[in-house]
Parts: C-alpha cells; sequence; structure tokens
C-alpha cells in the first residue's frame, strides 16, 4: 500500500497549517483561516482542498438560511487527528529543510 505524498510545503500552505493548528481541535471558517493566516480566500481555498483531499481536513457547510442570516453560508475545516499529527510533522521537517540551508555568500564565476 502506497502512502499519498504530503502537500509541498510552500509559506502560504505553512501558514494555513499554523492557522489550523492554533486550536487543532476547532472548527473554524473560511474567512477566520484566511485572517489567522494573513492571506486572501483564494489562496487558501485551494490549500484547504487539498488537505481535505490528504484526509488530514474535515469540512461542512453550517446549516442556516442565508436569507435568515442575512450572509452567506459559512464552510466550516477541522483537522483530523491523524491531520494534526502530519501537519505538526509536515511544519517540523519544513523548519529543519529551512535551518540546515546554507547561506553562504559566494562570488558569482567569473568575478574571483
Amino acid at each position: 500500500m502506497s502512502k499519498q505524498p504530503g502537500p509541498r510545503m510552500t509559506l502560504p500552505t505553512q501558514l494555513v497549517l499554523r492557522a489550523l493548528l492554533a486550536e487543532p481541535t476547532q472548527e473554524m471558517y473560511g474567512l477566520q483561516i484566511c485572517q489567522a493566516a494573513g492571506l486572501p480566500s483564494g489562496t487558501i481555498h485551494p490549500i484547504l482542498a487539498r488537505f481535505e483531499g490528504l484526509g488530514w481536513l474535515e469540512s461542512h457547510w453550517e446549516d442556516v438560511s442565508p436569507q435568515e442570516e442575512g450572509r452567506p453560508r459559512r464552510r466550516y475545516y477541522r483537522l483530523t487527528e491523524d491531520g494534526a499529527e502530519r501537519a505538526r510533522i509536515a511544519l517540523a521537517q519544513a523548519a529543519t529543510s529551512v535551518s540546515t540551508l546554507s547561506l553562504r555568500t559566494r562570488p558569482a564565476r567569473g568575478l574571483a
């Protein structure tokens, strides 16, 4: 049985994971995640869809009438138990990858 690879750990992906992990058992709707991550909805929704496809997230639409509430329905997201663990590991690995980069400056060829 092959394991599905995790998502690419871009900076927006890491920001979304950090926002979700701040309260991993709490449901958050899209705008809350946008605000917590400091990212626009057009950026977070594809990331959330990937996490849901990987089984890291569960989501559901709230059961309200948009007309009665005077706003659109909200889609709520919550990390699964497995997803929270995988998210922590992925963030730790991303941090390790960054800290092991060698940031030495070298002159360009022909300039030394």
